[in-house]
């Protein structure tokens, strides 16, 4: 299941260290920042709209036979990105790896979930979550070395051999597993989710691409989404076979473990995309230099993750979780003081530090995510968690972006006046174009360029500044309603599985 995830969350990991080069003219292809956000939120759009299907899927057809039409998918998208002509033909490839990765991954905690019993659940996702740091930490290495001996399409192709060892090691060493009872499939939600969530993260884009809330494009496309998700809720909870079943809602420790999920990821997923216009663009280093500087993070990931639930035992979820998060609000709030010649001890200190934090919070809440459904469900439990979180995440990519653009383009707006009309748009669009247009001024490029770099900096003391607060929300939010040691796992929930396995014995 470890491998399984590293497929996926290396692909993404790979991609934010190839951004500059995929924004190049000449070595890449020329995407705007706006292009290359939807390059990943063209991914995180399908695989959170089909994370719903992919689970109910799962759990009626057999977990496994999923993760590996994932994979198959996966890998398929991959050769088909890595390929890819222009923007809008990555756009689409990787809307098509979302699909893949939409059946992988609510797969791979369902079936963790059906092979650990309960009292060994939380050590097992704690492995699983401590994947994430190796995929983390070997991501933007193998892109950095990818990028400088191939061309940007190699960062894609080589998902391919993770996909084909693991096929084979799926197809022996895997267990199969399903709900035996028979529920109907939801196409109506499934179709309402998806329009929602594109609709309304479309609008939220919107706003990078303008700079402004006050536009047709952003408050038309945003109250369609959120009308339509509200639909969605009320049709989910009024049909008998719900793919997201939202009365599983009323259980509170298991609302706000979904809730810590989203709020992390929308405050973290932001700052850490920027981090890598920060690295190549303001601090000039190569792909490589890049990903090798994301290994403090990844460390801690790696490190600390397999030991959360331990962490868990001893002192709680509710003491354990409000200690992570208020650390991550300190870390994001950190940010806000980093400037372009920062040393970078400081920073890697800075991304260790966020990347524990990270390592003791999101295991237990996935743990109290999957223990709050049956095992039979395993696989709609593992969609709620991971649409949350990816959803999260996109949202805090478009917010936190339309805040940086904001204040970039203020910033450069009273600094290009010498410039010809063509390019001013170009500089003051995105630091990418900045950069792009002060490479072929010669000598005049360096002042323009050290203008955007500091007006790029201003921008992410504003983005810190955000996603700490949506982590003081996430901080308080635990700290209310997360349950405490005594109540880390339901007792009814334990007493359920502890019959069902001594039944199977």
């Amino acid at each position: 299941m470890v491998f399984s995830l590293l497929a996926v969350v290396l692909d993404n990991t790979i991609l934010n260290v190839a951004i500059k080069t995929i924004a190049d003219p000449v070595h890449g292809l020329g995407a705007t920042q706006s292009e290359l956000e939807w390059a990943m939120n063209s991914y995180t759009l399908v695989f959170a709209g089909l994370l719903f299907t992919f689970g109910v899927l799962g759990d009626r057809y057999g977990r496994k036979r999923m993760l590996m039409v994932g994979m198959v998918l996966f890998g398929l998208a991959s050769l088909a990105s890595a390929y890819a002509q222009d923007p809008m033909q990555l756009i689409a490839a990787r809307a098509l790896m979302g699909l893949g990765g939409a059946a992988i991954m609510p797969a791979t905690l369902a079936i963790i979930s059906n092979v650990f019993p309960i009292h060994e659940r939380g050590k097992a996702i704690g492995i699983w979550a401590g994947g994430v740091g190796i995929a983390v930490a070997i991501g933007p290495i193998t892109g950095g070395l990818l990028l400088e001996h191939f061309w940007w399409g190699s960062v894609f192709l080589v998902n391919v051999p993770i996909v084909l060892v693991g096929l084979v090691l799926i197809a022996t060493i895997v267990p199969d597993s399903k709900d035996p009872n028979k529920a109907g499939l939801d196409p109506v939600g499934v179709l309402l989710s998806i329009l929602g969530l594109i609709s309304l993260v479309y609008g939220i884009v919107r706003i990078s691409d303008l700079g402004t809330v006050a536009d047709v494009s952003v408050i038309v496309p945003s109250l369609l989404g959120l009308a339509i998700l509200a639909a969605f809720v009320w049709y989910e909870s009024r049909i008998d076979h719900p793919a997201f079943d939202v009365r599983n809602f009323r259980n509170a420790g298991f609302s706000t473990a979904i809730a810590t999920v989203g709020l992390v990821f929308f405050a973290a997923m932001g700052v850490m995309f920027f981090l890598a216009f920060y690295w190549q663009i303001v601090r000039n280093y190569s792909p490589l230099q890049s990903g090798a500087l994301v290994l403090p993070f990844a460390a801690a990931q790696l490190i600390f993750a397999p030991q959360s639930a331990r962490m868990v035992q001893k002192y709680g979820a509710r003491a354990v979780g409000t200690v992570a998060m208020l650390v991550i609000t300190l870390a994001l709030t950190s940010y806000a003081f980093v400037q372009v010649d920062t040393p970078i001890w400081m920073l890697l200190a800075l991304g260790f530090v966020q990347g524990a934090a990270m390592a003791n919070i999101m295991p237990p809440a996935t743990t109290a995510i999957m223990n709050a459904l049956p095992r039979e469900k395993a696989g709609v439990g593992s969609s709620m968690s991971n649409v949350v979180r990816q959803v999260g995440g996109t949202l805090g990519i478009a917010i936190l972006g339309a805040i940086l653009s904001a204040s970039y383009r203020s910033d450069m707006e009273g600094k290009v006046a010498a410039l010809p009309e063509q390019l001013r748009h170009v500089v003051t669009e995105s630091i990418s174009g900045a950069a792009g247009v002060a490479g072929h001024l010669g000598p005049r490029g360096a002042s323009l360029l050290d203008a955007a770099n500091a007006a790029f900096v201003t921008g992410i003391h504003w983005a810190a500044l955000g996603s700490a607060f949506v982590a003081l929300v996430g901080t308080l939010v635990v700290a209310r309603w997360m349950p405490g040691k005594a109540a880390s796992v339901d007792a009814a929930v334990i007493k359920a599985e502890t019959e069902k396995e001594a039944a199977v014995v």
